[in-house]
């Protein structure tokens, strides 16, 4: 079979929307770090329909990889002229299926390092974006700050250093702007982290100050971190998906994308080098992202935490089946009414149970297959973020939090990597080797997974938290998954 790419494209039919702009007459106005499923299903997909539009001609995407496993990426898109496929799954079977084509190039940084910073330089770039994980960020867990001794960093740190990572090249191609007299691009965070434009602005800004303090002072006076809050379901792309995209297409497409049709991208307006027109492709731009953002957070995400270690020890493996258990959505519902919203601000045009029921709704998705391995990964990255900052401030209300330190004990349980059966749970988490043998020895020592002052905080000192955590812990231990969330969720 042959390949999608740009010359196979009248191949296509026409029960696939294909890209009807001539790509080779684009001019590339965004560079993005961190070209995966997410970005090709949110961002690359808005640029899209712009260009479908005879719109946005400027504002076409450079990817960029930095890590040893973008090599894939940048053989797929060489292969297949950086097109790619984007597979809807609605509820009912239904698929919306399309070709992608606005990203029209991709840099492999480790072997053309010179070609990104030339890329950032140009006056042709006016947003760099980025999805490089909330990990990404390279903040101390407890402190906040930028961690400068990565051994990464500090060796780009180092005199007469090369840029390897985001930090570097970003901050370098600044520089060579500044040097150039052009004005600083925009850097806009697409990562799921509260306030993600401040924190870029924090972290890239600490970075430049290290190496450079009068550049670290043009950046944080010149250059614009507009805060976002993106929101679209987004699985890992399996097998039978690419099968699937090779019958439809009659082309094999390497590495498609699938997700759910719902979709939110919320941006605070502050482009001072202009912007595409996404507000016409059901963008919203706003003048504060902290509600919508706050909202996210704490029902999606938060939710996602709750349903993930709890249907996984109670022998589901799929998002859907999980939230089909209606003791799950029952507790998930209980938790974002009780719990979560209470800590919210108002949200303009939201209303907020809808959009809980929607939640459900979206989870018990069937034709997604989200997996709960990947929603149960990277929790210490994830927890802190998202329920933790519920949890402080629930009790700071003088309200209950028995359901959060339920979610909080079921990863604790989750992370002794053993289920019910005795079978070895792959716990993958950037803390692994700290936090597997900690939840091992919780069942002599019941506090020990959240003595972790780093992830926790003060959490452990506080019987309002400690007393429903322990109860549930010990239910976990005693009477299973399924049965402690049966009878907390009534």
């Amino acid at each position: 079979m042959d390949r999608l790419n740009q010359a196979n494209l009248p191949a296509v039919p026409a029960t696939v929307q294909t890209p009807t702009y001539d790509r080779s007459n684009l001019k590339t106005g965004i560079v993005h770090f961190g070209v995966g499923g997410f970005h090709r299903a949110h961002m690359a997909m808005s640029i899209d329909r712009l260009l479908n539009q005879g719109k946005a001609k400027d504002w076409a995407i450079c990817g960029v990889g930095l890590l040893e496993h973008d090599r894939r990426m940048r053989d797929v898109f060489a292969e297949q002229d950086c097109l790619f496929t984007l597979v809807l799954k609605h509820p009912d079977g239904q698929r919306h299926v399309s070709v992608i084509g606005s990203i029209t190039e991709y840099i492999f940084a480790p072997e053309n390092p010179t070609g990104l910073l030339e890329k950032l330089a140009s006056p042709d770039t006016k947003i760099v974006s980025l999805t490089i994980t909330e990990g990404g960020y390279n903040f101390d867990r407890v402190t906040g700050e930028f961690d400068a001794k990565t051994a990464a960093i500090a060796a780009e740190l180092a005199p007469n250093s090369e840029p390897s990572t985001v930090f570097g090249f970003v901050t370098e191609g600044l520089r060579l702007r500044r040097e150039r007299g052009l004005a600083p691009f925009t850097v806009q965070s697409c990562d799921n982290i509260q306030a993600n434009g401040d924190v870029a602005k924090r972290m890239f800004t600490a970075f430049a100050n290290l190496k450079d303090p009068d550049l670290g002072s043009w950046i944080e006076e010149f250059v614009r971190f507009p805060n976002s809050m993106v929101d679209r379901i987004t699985p890992v792309t399996a097998p039978e998906d690419v099968v699937e995209v090779a019958e439809t297409l009659g082309l094999e497409d390497h590495w498609p994308v699938v997700a759910e049709p719902f979709f939110q991208w919320v941006v605070e307006d502050e482009f001072p080098l202009g912007r595409p027109p996404l507000e016409e492709v059901d963008v919203q731009m706003v003048q504060d992202v902290m509600p919508y953002e706050l909202m996210k957070l704490r029902l999606l995400n938060a939710s996602h935490q709750g349903l993930t270690y709890f249907g996984y020890l109670s022998g589901y493996r799929y998002a859907h089946e999980a939230t089909s258990d209606p003791a799950i959505a029952q507790f998930l519902m209980k938790y974002m009414v009780e719990e979560a919203t209470p800590t919210l601000l108002p949200v303009p045009g939201v209303d907020l149970d809808a959009y809980r029921h929607k939640l459900i709704e979206r989870f018990s998705n069937p034709e997604v297959k989200d997996t709960l391995a990947r929603l149960c990964a990277e929790s210490s990255d994830r927890i802190p973020k998202w329920l933790v900052p519920v949890i402080h401030e629930r009790l700071a209300q003088g309200g209950d939090v028995a359901l959060s330190a339920a979610i909080v004990a079921s990863w604790a349980r989750y992370a002794e990597a053993v289920d019910e059966q005795g079978e070895p749970i792959n716990v993958v988490d950037p803390l692994k080797d700290v936090l597997v043998p900690i939840a091992q020895s919780q069942r002599v020592h019941p506090l020990a997974f959240i003595e972790n002052r780093e992830l926790f905080g003060d959490l452990v000192d506080n019987p309002k938290f400690t007393e429903p955590y322990l109860a549930a812990l010990s239910s976990l231990h005693t009477n299973g998954a399924h049965a402690t969330v049966v009878a907390i969720s009534k």
